[in-house]
């Protein structure tokens, strides 16, 4: 008959086993950070090359889609690394991943678009934007799917401060388009206060689930003269009369002033990619120590009958008592193995059960804030569907909601969707 402490090492395999998936995880969500800010960068150079009519940016547009190359083929090796027979990723991982492979396909056929200048920028953005979003939700089930606690709280941290970085690339596209094209309109500028409302709110969050020491480095990435020359840039796109005249000359220094704050948010990225890697190295190592020696311990234990030892009704008490300290695997000096054994072995699965008490509380505490970003994406898309609303406009329309009725986003969205069963069908 199998013990208690056999099972309890099975435990601790299965540990070991998620924790080197999720070791393969961070190392695909750190490829996938490189490729969107790739992209993003792709994605303005994109926007003042089709902005000037193909007259300039050319050579770097061509540089800039080699060098993303050569990192689609770095995601691509890690999506490989991933066992698809096993279950600890999760379907939806493994469908976002399918989603973006589509995407990563189609994706030479959208820079031949750029190329002929046979689409506008704002579909090249659109399309740019599609995919980049796909890969941002691969990082987001990686959170979502994340069992360790502190793992998943640096994985919500990431996905929020790429998310915030994606609305900062976004920026650049559309203020780049806007410049090069010499031209103010409403629907630019109205886009461009959403999207640094928008990258607010996801640093915000960040904030709330970095470690000290990455909010510290955020804090002194952000350089006085980057951001005092892109709040001079924004205000002049966003105050413009629309229709009225930009100084297509800019179009350089704000696509300058854009990428050195994106690249100092890379930075940051990095580092928090990082501190990712090297704490899920950590949980293995001290996983495998345990491992060592729970088996120590398990080649030491005499065969007594179960629940006939003398330390069985320990397991009914809550209190501490006066036993002495054993360390798993070793007797107390000048004493036999069986006693401390048994005390040994009720203390570790013990110590087993609150630290997996402990890890659910705070995963539930962790995930609330994905819960509330996917209730939130559900309300847009329902006012989308039903109101004929662009993204942008479903979520102007609820965050009007909340400050008219004092209340949360998350508590609009969720009212919102308390009204899916009574809305009509939406109208194809």
């Amino acid at each position: 008959m199998k013990s208690g402490l056999c099972f309890l090492i099975a435990a601790k395999r299965c540990d070991i086993a998620e924790l080197q998936q999720l070791a393969l995880t961070s190392a695909l969500v750190n490829a996938c950070g490189r490729l969107v800010h790739a992209l993003q960068r792709e994605r303005g150079l994109s926007n003042l090359y089709l902005g000037s009519q193909g007259q300039r940016w050319a050579e770097e547009r061509h540089a800039q889609v080699q060098q993303s190359l050569v990192i689609q083929d770095e995601v691509l090796a890690c999506f490989d690394r991933l066992d698809t027979e096993a279950s600890v990723h999760g379907a939806r991982l493994f469908s976002r991943i399918a989603y973006v492979l589509q995407g990563l396909d189609a994706l030479p056929a959208l820079r031949a678009r750029v190329e002929s200048l046979a689409w506008t920028p704002a579909r090249a953005t659109a399309a740019y934007i599609r995919l980049v979003s796909g890969l941002l939700a691969v990082v987001f089930e990686a959170a979502d799917s994340a069992s360790d606690p502190d793992i998943s709280r640096r994985l919500v941290a990431l996905f929020n401060f790429m998310q915030g970085k994606e609305f900062a690339g976004q920026e650049r596209a559309t203020g780049s388009a806007l410049f090069a094209a010499g031209r103010a309109d409403t629907a630019g500028q109205q886009q461009l206060l959403h999207l640094i409302d928008s990258q607010e709110r996801c640093l915000q969050v960040f904030a709330d689930f970095a470690s000290e020491a990455l909010t510290t480095a955020w804090r002194g990435a952000q350089r006085h003269e980057h951001l005092a020359g892109l709040e001079r840039l924004r205000r002049i796109l966003c105050t413009t009369a629309a229709g009225g005249p930009l100084d297509a000359a800019l179009s350089q220094t704000w696509f300058d002033s854009c990428t050195a704050r994106i690249d100092a948010m890379k930075t940051v990225e990095d580092l928090l990619a990082a501190e990712l890697l090297a704490l899920c190295e950590q949980r293995i190592e001290a996983a495998t120590a345990d491992l060592a020696n729970f088996e120590r311990l398990k080649d030491n234990v005499p065969a007594t009958a179960p629940g006939q030892g003398s330390a069985a009704l320990s397991f009914f008490d809550d209190s501490p008592d006066e036993r002495p300290l054993v360390t798993p695997g070793l007797g107390t000096s000048g004493q036999g193995y069986g006693l401390q054994l048994e005390r040994s072995i009720l203390e570790l699965v013990q110590d087993q059960a609150r630290r997996l008490q402990t890890v659910s509380n705070e995963l539930d505490t962790v995930r609330a804030s994905l819960n509330e970003r996917k209730l939130v994406e559900r309300a847009k898309g329902l006012l989308m569907a039903h109101r004929h609303l662009s993204e942008e406009e479903a979520h102007k329309t609820m965050r009007q909601m909340a400050m008219n009725q004092n209340r949360r986003l998350i508590e609009v969205a969720e009212a919102v969707l308390a009204m899916a069963d009574v809305l009509p069908e939406p109208r194809r």
